[in-house]
């Protein structure tokens, strides 16, 4: 079964961080890619850019309405995923918790439905 790794940050609180440490995590990232690759269980991943430069989409009445940034203010944002395929949801929490980032905010493991062409 696939399941999408859910990495959440704060930029607060990665900003109070020393060069070191952020280099520790990016470092830790490497090592767990090269890890699931290994294992065959890496399926893909991304990480995203700052939620400042994102647009939220809404279509009211049939109308599109863009605006600028996320839909809600918050202190966490999407930062990234990985989706990992593995046996077990016990497994992909075990592959979650070896994310740097679960010492820092959380990561939220999600099973992905499959479903006709739309699967992975």
């Amino acid at each position: 079964m696939k399941y999408l790794l859910i990495i959440y940050m704060n930029p607060t609180l990665f900003e109070t961080l020393s060069e070191a440490e952020r280099d520790a995590i990016f470092g830790a990232h490497d090592e767990f890619q090269k890890l699931v690759k290994e294992t065959g269980e890496l399926v893909g991943f991304a990480a995203l850019a700052d939620p400042s430069t994102s647009k939220t989409v809404r279509v009211r009445d049939e109308a599109p309405a863009v605006t600028d940034g996320p839909y809600i203010e918050a202190k966490e944002f999407l930062a990234g995923y990985y989706v990992v395929e593995c046996e077990s949801p016990e497994r992909a929490a075990e592959l979650g918790a070896m994310l740097p980032d679960a010492k820092l905010t959380a990561i939220e493991v999600r099973a992905i439905m499959e479903s006709g062409g739309m699967e992975m």
